[in-house]
C-alpha cells in the first residue's frame, strides 16, 4: 500500500475526531515535526532512512486500543515508540515497507503517592519527570532507574531498566508491582487481567513483542537525606590498568550503598595519545562514610574528603546527567528536550572473571588506535546477586561482575565517517571476546544491538540468536508466552520474541533452500 492509502484506511477505521493521524501526504509539516521530536539517534533521522506511512499520537487507552485493532484489520506492522531512545532506532524505523508509529508521547502522567510509596507512571513519561515529581513531594524517595533524564519509561522499565542504585536495589523492573497494556485483540488489562505469565514477560523481556504499555505501577525506595558523588580521572600513566584491575576485585562485595561506574576512553595529554579511566561514584550516604570505607577497600584510587560533593537525591540525578550544580536547578528535568542528540552506535557485554592489568593495558591501547570507542564499566554485586536469573526476564544476574557499554557518537553526518566508526565499534567487541561472557556471549535488551541478529518475519531460529543473549535461560519461556498471547506475531520489530510457529517456519524455509 502507499502511504496515502494507509492513510485513508485509518481515517475510515478509527472513530471520527478522536484520534490524531499524521500523514506525509495529508499534513507532512505536522507529520515532520512528530517524526524527528523525539528521535535520539541521528543515524536514523537522514533522507534514506524508513519512514511511517502515519503516525498516531493517542491521549485515551480506548484510541490505543482502536489503533491495534485497526493496524490489525488494515494489516501493517505498529512500531510502538514511547521515548526513542533504542539505540536502534527500532520504535520509529522498520525493516518491513509498511509500518505506522504508535506514539506514546502523550502517555505522560505521574502520580506518586508518598503515603504507601508507590508510583503510576505512564508509558511516555520520561524519566527526568518521574523523578522531579518524586522530589516534589519527598526528599528522602528515589526510583533506581536511568541516569539519562530523557528516556521514555515504557521501553527503559519493559527492557529492564538499571541506574546507579542497582547494587543497593537491583533494577527497575524488580519494582514494579501492576501494570497496564493493551493486547492484540484490544483489550485493556492490568496485572491480574493479564494473568502473572504475561505480567513477568513485560517486566524485562521488552514491552513490544507482547502488546502495547500504558503504565506502570512501581515501588518507590528510601533514600539518605545525604548522598555523596565524586569523579576521579586516572591516565594509564597514573595506573589506570592497576586501578582498574582493583575496581573489579572490589566492588562485588563492596558496602551496597556505593556504585562507582569507570569509563575508559582514548584521550590525549599533552599532545601524546593515552588511556584513561573515570571513575564516577554515587554513594547512599555522606562523605565522612564514603571516605573511611573508600580508604578501607580501596585506597589506591586516593579518594580524599574534597574529591566529594555532598547531594541531596535529585542533585545526584542532575549530576549524573552532567548538569552543573552551581547553576541547575531540578525544574530542567522537565525540559522533554534538555539532551543533545548526535549520531551514535552502542554495544554490551558481560564480564564474569577479572580482566588483568597487562589485559586491561592492552584493551587500553586497541581504544587508543582505533580512536573513538569508548566503555562504560557498569559494577555488579548486592542486590544483583541476590536475585535469581529467573525471578525477571533480564537473567543477567550472579556470576556477573559487571557490565560493558561501547560507546560511539559523532556529529558529521558523513557516510564514510559513519562507516568508519562503526566498524571501529565491531572491532573493539571483537578485540574484547577473550574477556567476556561466553556459550551465549550475553547482551543488554535496552543496549539494542542489531548486529548481534535479526529477525525476518516470525523465524525462531533467526530469534534465538540474539533473544538467547539478551534472555538467556529465559527465552525459551517468553517464546511460550508470545505465542500463547500473540500467535500471530502481530507486535513484532527487528528483534522481537518470535513465536512457537516461528520455529516451524524457520524449519521449512530451510528445507526449502
Amino acid at each position: 500500500m502507499d502511504p496515502d492509502a494507509i492513510y485513508q484506511s485509518f481515517t475510515q477505521c478509527l472513530p471520527k475526531s478522536t484520534t490524531v493521524i499524521y500523514s506525509s501526504t495529508a499534513n507532512s509539516t505536522a507529520y515532520t515535526t512528530v517524526l524527528q521530536t523525539y528521535i535520539k539517534n541521528r543515524r536514523f533521522n537522514t533522507t534514506s532512512t524508513p519512514k511511517p506511512a502515519v503516525i498516531i499520537t493517542p491521549v485515551t487507552e480506548s484510541q490505543v486500543r482502536d489503533t491495534v485493532l485497526c493496524a490489525k484489520k488494515i494489516g501493517v506492522q505498529i512500531k510502538i515508540r514511547s521515548g526513542g531512545h533504542d539505540y536502534e532506532g527500532i520504535s520509529y524505523v522498520s525493516s518491513e515497507r509498511d509500518f505506522i508509529i504508535l506514539d506514546m508521547f502523550n502517555f505522560r502522567s505521574i502520580d506518586v503517592n508518598i503515603a504507601d510509596e508507590t508510583a503510576v507512571v505512564g508509558a511516555g513519561a520520561q524519566l527526568g519527570e518521574f523523578y522531579y515529581r518524586i522530589y516534589e513531594k519527598s526528599r528522602v524517595h528515589g526510583f533506581p532507574a536511568g541516569v539519562c533524564p530523557t528516556v521514555g519509561v515504557g521501553g527503559h522499565i519493559s527492557g529492564g531498566g538499571y541506574g546507579t542504585m542497582l547494587r543497593k536495589y537491583g533494577l527497575a523492573v524488580d519494582h514494579v508491582t501492576d501494570a497496564r497494556i493493551v493486547d492484540v485483540n484490544g483489550r485493556i488489562l492490568d496485572r491480574k487481567a493479564m494473568g502473572e505469565d504475561l505480567f513477568w514477560a513485560i517486566c524485562g523481556g521488552g514491552g513490544g513483542s507482547f502488546g502495547v504499555i500504558l503504565s506502570y505501577t512501581v515501588k518507590l525506595v528510601p533514600v539518605p537525606e545525604v548522598n555523596t558523588v565524586f569523579r576521579i580521572l586516572k591516565t594509564q600513566a597514573e595506573n589506570a590498568s592497576e586501578l582498574v584491575y582493583k575496581w573489579q576485585m572490589i566492588m562485588p562485595d563492596i558496602d551496597d550503598d556505593l556504585f562507582i561506574r569507570v569509563l575508559l576512553q582514548p584521550v590525549t595529554v599533552n599532545r601524546q595519545r593515552t588511556g584513561r579511566a573515570t571513575f564516577i561514584a554515587h554513594f547512599l550516604g555522606d562523605s565522612d562514610r564514603l571516605v573511611a570505607l573508600m580508604d578501607e577497600k580501596f585506597p589506591e584510587l586516593g579518594l580524599k574528603k574534597e574529591d566529594c560533593i555532598e547531594v541531596n537525591w535529585i542533585q545526584s540525578v542532575l549530576y549524573w546527567a552532567n548538569f552543573d550544580l552551581n547553576t541547575t536547578s531540578p525544574e530542567i528535568l522537565l525540559d522533554r528536550h534538555s539532551d543533545n542528540v548526535n549520531f551514535g552506535k552502542r554495544k554490551s557485554d558481560y564480564v564474569q572473571s577479572p580482566i588483568t592489568a597487562s589485559e586491561i593495558t592492552s584493551i587500553f591501547n586497541k581504544q587508543v588506535e582505533l580512536g573513538r570507542v569508548g566503555f562504560v564499566f557498569n559494577p555488579y554485586g548486592g542486590k544483583m546477586y541476590e536475585i535469581p536469573a529467573d525471578a525477571t526476564p533480564f537473567p543477567h544476574r550472579s556470576g556477573n561482575l559487571f557490565k560493558i557499554q561501547y560507546s560511539i557518537n559523532w556529529n558529521d553526518p558523513d557516510p564514510q565517517l559513519e562507516a568508519n566508526n562503526l566498524n571501529q565499534s565491531r572491532v573493539m567487541y571483537d578485540f574484547m571476546t577473550p574477556f567476556v561472557s561466553k556459550n551465549p556471549r550475553g547482551a543488554f535488551l535496552n543496549y539494542r544491538d542489531l548486529d548481534i541478529g535479526v529477525m525476518t518475519g516470525d523465524n525462531y531460529s533467526e530469534g534465538a540468536i540474539y533473544g538467547e543473549k539478551y534472555f538467556m535461560g529465559n527465552f525459551e519461556r517468553l517464546v511460550k508466552i508470545k505465542t500463547a498471547v500473540d500467535p500471530d506475531n502481530f507486535f513484532r520489530n527487528e528483534q522481537s520474541i518470535p513465536t512457537l510457529a516461528g520455529k516451524r517456519s524457520g524449519k521449512s524455509r530451510k528445507m526449502m533452500k
